[in-house]
């Protein structure tokens, strides 16, 4: 499946550059639908997105996330058993971001920067299709990958992903309030319309990025994508709910629960207060909302 790709309506002021959005569809397929999505009929493979974000900026592309990479594709094997079985990942070469970056008219090596919001498999898989892009990425979640300290944190990361040695950019949790997040820091040497938001919980030290799009149309100013911060849209509805086994899951893959469950509501409050579009990175309604 093609995957469009979308400008945004105006150009951030602050960075003086036109930014676009890009989603990549590549994911995975549980089975037990409407238990994961909420949608499918119960016993059905369910449909769990891996959605990307690719800015295009003065300096050069900046891609958000990377879904799972060429190198998923071709060797499946270099993914645990144990996660190919549980999220029957849907490995399409076509659908990696590397091929979605071609499909616009640019180089992989038009993508200068890569932004993290973590290290986990099915989101740091094409770090070696962008071999010469500086990957940002906080530097507690790069400690916790090189040096894990649980059982859930050797399980969870693959070195094989970035056993090609990335520029790493790490940063370290420092910065300004905004919204209500603490430590919320822009990057140095890409526009400051770009911030880190720390959003620990999931991982040691997860992020989300948030972009000021500059709109004064009314709609929402700013973009935030929350990687696995949630996984469902309704997370972010007035009665914040969640699918059952998506719940358990979470619960599974948590780090810390009472900072994730902390930051999940700081973000609930921020989507409904009307200042931010913010979408995670599995969910499907919010990629076919991004889509239209």
């Amino acid at each position: 499946m093609t995957v469009p790709f979308w400008p945004l309506t105006n150009t951030s002021r602050r960075s003086a550059s036109r930014q676009s959005a890009a989603t990549s569809f590549q994911g995975c397929q549980p089975v037990a639908g409407r238990l994961v999505s909420g949608a499918a009929r119960p016993l059905v493979f369910a449909r769990q997105v891996c959605h990307c974000l690719l800015l295009e900026t003065d300096d050069g592309l900046v891609l958000v996330d990377t879904g799972f990479g060429l190198g998923d594709t071709a060797r499946p094997e270099r993914l645990s058993r144990t996660f190919r079985f549980y999220s029957r990942p849907a490995l399409d070469p076509d659908e990696t971001a590397a091929r979605h970056v071609e499909r616009l008219g640019y180089a992989v090596g038009d993508v200068r920067h890569i932004v993290l919001t973590h290290l986990d498999v099915d989101h740091a898989g094409g770090l070696l299709d962008f071999p010469n892009a500086k990957v940002h990425l906080s530097a507690a979640e790069l400690e916790a990958a090189r040096r894990p300290l649980t059982a859930q944190e050797r399980f969870r990361y693959h070195a094989a992903q970035w056993a090609h040695g990335p520029d790493w950019v790490p940063h370290s949790t420092a910065g300004d309030t905004w919204f209500g997040f603490s430590a919320v820091r822009d990057l140095p040497g890409l526009p400051p319309s770009i911030l880190l938001v720390p959003l620990a919980g999931h991982t040691r030290g997860h992020l989300g990025v948030a972009i000021d799009t500059g709109r004064e149309d009314g709609s929402r100013r700013w973009l935030v994508h929350a990687g696995d911060a949630y996984f469902n849209h309704r997370h972010m509805e007035r009665e914040p709910s969640s699918p059952p086994f998506l719940t358990v899951f979470q619960s599974l893959l948590q780090a810390d629960r009472t900072t994730r469950v902390h930051n999940l509501k700081r973000l609930n409050e921020l989507a409904l207060n009307s200042e931010a579009d913010i979408f995670c990175a599995h969910d499907e309604f919010e990629l076919d909302r991004a889509q239209a």
